[in-house]
């Protein structure tokens, strides 16, 4: 007889212990064990961490696998979740069985050793069985489904509770997620306002609806909203900084002359000041012909527009001529700041709600979301748990198809919120999808060619340059490092038949086999793979943190954020007043209930796993232990960086500091 010792470690969270019989079967290169039981008389309870004996006739030789079941206890039996379960052989080693998934009752699950192999490296006919079996189940478990023609698909299950225990939030997570506004309303103090169709008597108003849910942002945000410096601030350091680029000509349909201009360009001409480098664009034209939503029985309206800004030589980014809509001529005018002030600040508003379109569908949903579901969907379709880049991407894919059907059912669906409230919504939110998917390319989603691409390198004060490129180094380092570990030549990555499905999983389903996009369907090269992998785990953390957190910080105030617009925009100058603005801004239920979907998108969880801390231990072996150190170092000197560098700004750049950003996208 050999005696082998199986400790096994129940979670943490609520409700992961049992009453049920658990029962663990060896299997290796020689044999296999009975199925045994661990515990008869007792149970295994919260973060419990028992050892027992199994006795085999015969050694097993090298274990491949272990399966466990759960068997009823006195006729009853309930779910048990493992994290992990380890067992050392009669020859003294001691080999790890990540688990970290609920067991169900009427299931058997079969653990691997934590020892990453790539499927020609792992060769016993026995672990080839269980590599295409593991596939062949998860392929059937998460299938594609057509969201939306023209956007990337999406799981196919209809609702969160549909998924399996192993891809759904923990308890704490569901127990703590707001699944409807009107918690949100609660929260916020402002339930009652939630039907009010009432025009705002005045911007002072907006105050006492946010007083009590001040923070220092929110508070700057209100007091200089309106000015100039911070419009154009938010080009580069607010919630969307991936959308100005340098402008080295003027588009033929935003005429702008060197007259309307001449104020501001400190005696150089606008010309000059392009060949200098200091004009800047911003354009909108995705919006472009769409028609705005219906709210509460009331017609909204959207704009298309054209942004010219000036990085004068102290160093700030400055508004100079703003076009409403794109095609130029007789009732479009170019508003700029010398007009009349509620001409100008009508203006700027008009830009800001372009901007909750284009940032809430585009930047927030398409560039972070719908990706992250389609990595997260080809990594359990085609990486069984031994995959190197399964273990690399598994802290990086929790949780995200849960939030994004929620998102699906309550938030961009028929009834949900972008539909019922937000001036993009209905008929024109597809199509902005549609168009957003079609424009998307790969090199828009690497900030160091991103960057480039749009002639940012050298713009001062671009915080989420400075903070994303260094993210990114360090990110890429981390990936190189671990995946040239495991392939360790061009040839391995060539040869790996699971890679090469899970790139073409991506490619068809993600980019549409979209050749346009110059996103690649198969890696010859472990430096292609690098390269993507960076930017996959790039978008799912940093880019989300910095599309996301600052919602309602810089949308809680509303005129700089607002979900929808009641009047079209100007036909000429010097007509409107302050009561057209606040005619045109959002009626105050639609402002609460805007608030509420910001709030409830910028909370973050109790169940908050911040980069780089992997929970999980899905590695036995000393490199990729080490490496994830190194990893973890990293980031630490950054996050350091990061916060000595806020000290000194007068409004600090938070969202990509490290430890705000999570490990996935989680909300």
């Amino acid at each position: 007889m050999v005696s082998y010792s199986v400790t096994a470690h129940t979670g943490k969270r609520l409700l992961s212990g049992t009453t049920s019989r658990v029962c663990i079967q060896l299997r290796g290169t020689e044999a296999e064990s009975d199925l045994e039981s661990l515990n008869r008389f007792q149970g295994f309870w919260q973060g419990s961490v028992r050892t027992f004996r199994v006795c085999c006739k015969e050694s097993v030789g090298e274990l491949i696998s272990i399966k466990l079941c759960l068997k009823p206890f006195m006729g009853y039996y309930n779910e048990w979740f493992c994290d992990k379960v380890t067992v050392r052989t009669p020859e003294g080693e001691e080999i790890l069985f990540p688990c970290y998934r609920w067991v169900g009752c009427d299931e058997n699950i079969v653990l691997r050793p934590a020892k990453a192999s790539l499927t020609f490296q792992d060769t016993h006919p026995i672990a080839q069985r269980h590599r295409m079996r593991h596939l062949q189940d998860h392929r059937e478990t998460f299938r594609w489904r057509v969201y939306a023609e023209g956007v990337p698909h999406c799981v196919d299950f209809d609702t969160s509770l549909a998924l399996p225990a192993e891809v759904q939030f923990s308890f704490t997570k569901a127990t703590q997620f707001f699944t409807s506004a009107g918690k949100q309303l609660s929260a916020l103090k402002l339930t009652g306002l939630a039907d009010c169709r009432r025009s705002w008597e005045s911007i002072k108003q907006l105050d006492v609806i946010i007083c009590e849910n001040k923070n220092p942002t929110i508070e700057y945000v209100e007091d200089h909203w309106d000015k100039d410096e911070f419009f154009g601030y938010q080009f580069l350091n607010g919630l969307n900084p991936t959308m100005i680029r340098r402008c080295s000509e003027l588009p033929e349909n935003f005429p702008v002359t060197e007259e309307m201009v001449k104020h501001y360009m400190q005696g150089c001409t606008l010309e000059q000041a392009m060949k200098k480098g200091n004009i800047f664009l911003c354009d909108y034209k995705m919006l472009d012909g769409l028609v705005g939503n219906v709210v509460a029985g009331r017609q909204q309206y959207l704009t298309a527009p054209l942004v010219l800004l000036y990085c004068n030589p102290q160093g700030m980014m400055l508004p100079i001529a703003i076009q409403l809509r794109q095609k130029p001529g007789q009732g479009n005018p170019i508003f700029l700041p010398t007009d009349s002030k509620s001409d100008w600040q009508l203006a700027k508003i008009f830009v800001r709600n372009a901007e909750f379109g284009v940032h809430e569908l585009d930047f927030h949903l398409l560039r972070t979301h719908l990706l992250a579901e389609v990595f997260t969907v080809a990594t359990l379709r085609n990486l069984p748990s031994p995959h190197p880049l399964f273990k690399l991407l598994y802290p990086h894919i929790r949780y995200t198809l849960q939030i994004n059907i929620l998102a699906r059912n309550q938030l961009i669906s028929e009834d949900g919120v972008l539909n019922i409230h937000a001036g993009v919504g209905g008929e024109s939110l597809q199509k902005l999808l549609r168009r957003a998917t079609a424009a998307l390319t790969y090199s828009s989603l690497c900030p160091p060619d991103d960057i480039s691409e749009r002639g940012l390198e050298d713009v001062p004060n671009f915080h989420y340059r400075d903070d994303g490129l260094q993210l990114w180094n360090v990110l890429n380092k981390f990936v190189e490092r671990f995946l040239t570990h495991y392939y360790e030549c061009d040839a391995n990555a060539q040869a790996d038949t699971e890679l090469h499905s899970w790139i073409s999983d991506i490619f068809t389903h993600g980019f549409l086999e979209l050749g346009s996009t110059g996103v690649p369907s198969s890696f010859q090269t472990v430096a292609e793979l690098v390269k993507f992998v960076t930017m996959a785990i790039f978008t799912v953390s940093g880019q989300h943190a910095a599309v996301n957190n600052g919602q309602f910080d810089f949308g809680g105030w509303m005129p700089n954020f607002p979900f929808a617009l009641r009047k079209p925009p100007p036909k000429e100058k010097g007509q409107t007043t302050e009561d057209t603005i606040l005619e045109t801004l959002p009626d105050v239920g639609t402002t609460v209930n805007g608030l509420a979907f910001l709030r409830l998108l910028s909370t973050k969880s109790l169940d908050h796993y911040p980069l780089g801390y992997f929970p999980e231990d899905l590695h036995d072996a000393a490199v990729p232990c080490n490496l994830i150190e190194d990893f973890q170092k990293d980031l630490k000197k950054l996050a350091v960086d990061v916060e000595e560098r806020n000290k000194k700004l007068e409004l600090p750049y938070t969202y990509l500091n490290p430890e705000n950003v999570d490990n996935s996208v989680a909300i």
